[in-house]
């Protein structure tokens, strides 16, 4: 009777620690996947980003301009744009 507990016992604690190495798996390859989906999330936003740099007017030997400062222009430029539609 004892014996037949430790067995169950065992097969369970393996059980349980290969469950464990596969949910280590599954989290280690659901990270990896998250971290893919946001690396080509940030590559796509980036691009996006360098080619309105490249419409907006501004002297080619000025600095990069950061996101922040890419959107603030972009934004100023469309309504400066705008009103000088209106005004014509």
């Amino acid at each position: 009777e004892a014996a037949s507990r430790r067995k169950g016992k065992a097969r369970r604690v393996r059980s349980k620690a290969r469950s464990e190495g596969l949910l280590s798996k599954q989290k280690r390859s659901r990270r990896m996947k998250a971290n893919d989906r946001e690396r080509n999330r940030m590559h796509h936003l980036n691009s996006a980003l360098d080619a309105l740099r490249s419409v907006l007017p501004t002297f080619p030997d000025d600095a990069k301009l950061t996101k922040i400062e890419t959107l603030r222009f972009a934004h100023n430029y469309i309504w400066a744009l705008t009103q000088s539609l209106r005004l014509a």
